[in-house]
C-alpha cells in the first residue's frame, strides 16, 4: 500500500505543470484532488477537447496527457523510467515524488501543447 501522505505534494507539483496553459486552455475541474484542462470549442470539437489532467486516486496520483495519445511520437523522447510509469496510452501514475521525472513530464507537456497549437494552425 503506497504512502498517501505524499500525494498532495505530488498533485500540487503536477498541477503546477498544467496551470500555465490556462488560458488559452480552459479549466474544467479545479479541486484539491483533480485539475483538468480542455481546449476551447472549435469547428472540429464544438465542446472542446480534453487536453490533460492530474488526479489523486486511491493508490497513486495520475497525470493524463492526451497529446501523447494523438501524437505517439512524443513518447520517443522520454526515458525508460518515465515509460514505466505509464498506464495505458496517455496516463502516468506516481505513488512517490521524483523531481527528475516530474521535470521530464513538464517538458513532455510543453512539447504536447506545441504540437496541439501546430495542429490547430494547420486546421485553420
Amino acid at each position: 500500500m503506497p504512502n498517501r501522505d505524499n500525494f498532495p505534494v505530488i498533485f500540487a507539483r503536477m498541477k503546477a505543470i498544467l496551470e500555465p496553459f490556462a488560458p488559452p486552455l480552459i479549466v474544467e475541474a479545479d479541486t484539491s484532488e483533480q485539475y483538468s484542462l480542455q481546449t476551447a470549442p472549435s469547428p472540429a470539437y464544438p465542446k472542446g477537447f480534453f487536453f490533460g489532467a492530474v488526479r489523486i486516486g486511491k493508490n497513486y496520483v495520475s497525470y493524463h496527457l492526451m497529446p501523447v495519445y494523438i501524437f505517439p511520437d512524443l513518447l520517443d523522447q522520454i526515458s525508460d523510467r518515465l515509460k514505466k510509469r505509464m498506464q495505458g496510452k496517455s496516463c502516468f501514475n506516481f505513488s512517490t515524488y521524483d523531481e527528475t521525472m516530474v521535470e521530464e513530464l513538464a517538458h513532455l507537456t510543453t512539447a504536447g501543447i506545441e504540437r496541439f497549437r501546430q495542429k490547430q494552425m494547420e486546421m485553420q
